[in-house]
Order: C-alpha cells, then sequence, then structure tokens
C-alpha cells in the first residue's frame, strides 16, 4: 500500500500543486508499529520515491495525546469507527479555507480522491487567510528536535 500511495500522492501533487493543491502527511506508528524509522529515516524513505510535498515528524492521531491537527480534522468528519482513525494513510480533503469535507480509508487510492480534488480547487476561498507565520523549511524536525518539543 506505501509504494503505490506515494506514487499517486506524487503525481497529484505534480499536477495539482499550481493550482494550490497541498498534502500534508503525517507519519504515525501507532498502527501496528508500521512506522519504525527515525525522522531522518523517513525524510529519506520519501525523498527517495520523489516526495516534494511536505512530510511532518512522526504524530499522535488518537487519543489524549493526538495532536491537534487530528484532533480538529476526527471532530469535522467521522470513520466507520466514529472519530478513530483506524489505519496508516487515512486522508482527509479540505478546502481551500481549511474546513475538512471528505474523509477516505486507508484502503482508498489517492487518485480516487482526484475528483473531489478537481471540484475543490474549481472553488474559491471564503475567507482570506493569514498564516501566522511561514515555515522557513517543510522537513521534519530531527529526532532530538522532535524529542525536546512540548507539543503532543
Amino acid at each position: 500500500m506505501t509504494e503505490a500511495h506515494y506514487e499517486q500522492f506524487v503525481a497529484l501533487y505534480k499536477k495539482y500543486h499550481e493550482q494550490g493543491f497541498e498534502i500534508l502527511a503525517f507519519p504515525s506508528n501507532e498502527f501496528g508499529g508500521q512506522e519504525p524509522k527515525s525522522n531522518e529515516e523517513i525524510q529519506k524513505f520519501v525523498a527517495d520515491r520523489g516526495v516534494t510535498f511536505p512530510v511532518f515528524a512522526k504524530t499522535t492521531v488518537n487519543g489524549k495525546h493526538a495532536h491537534p491537527v487530528f484532533n480538529f480534522l476526527r471532530a469535522k468528519l467521522t470513520g466507520l469507527l466514529g472519530a478513530y482513525i483506524k489505519w496508516n494513510f487515512t486522508k482527509f480533503l479540505c478546502d481551500r479555507d481549511g474546513i475538512p469535507v471528505k474523509r477516505y480509508s486507508p484502503q482508498s487510492k489517492p487518485n480516487e480522491c482526484e475528483a473531489d480534488i478537481v471540484e475543490l480547487l474549481g472553488k474559491k476561498a471564503t475567507k482570506e487567510f493569514t498564516p501566522a507565520a511561514t515555515p522557513a523549511t517543510s522537513a521534519a524536525p530531527t529526532d532530538a528536535e522532535a524529542a525536546s518539543s512540548s507539543a503532543p
């Protein structure tokens, strides 16, 4: 599943990024220990597959220590197991305002999302977005930086 997903994500990103499409990837090791690599190893793995979209440090997506992004996404769109994310490669599609509009199962291939992506790209944002801060890089923090971070 990993190879096919990354291949399709890379193709979609290349095809639609200039129109405003963004992919944010958050590796997680909470599903059967499937992501045991360090953040540096993950960055090398995705770079070797042509990934140019942001891949963040490993994070927690469920439970009391879940990253705030996933608390928001899960609250807005539930899945087969309610708000719980059941496996890696669960995908959320958000509109230009950052509002989640569709959730896809881990088994859904990225290409299965393409029609929905195209539809959303055809719509304008309803709010003007002003980022609080623009990151200098989209690279994930090193393991040392992640370990010293106060984020959950």
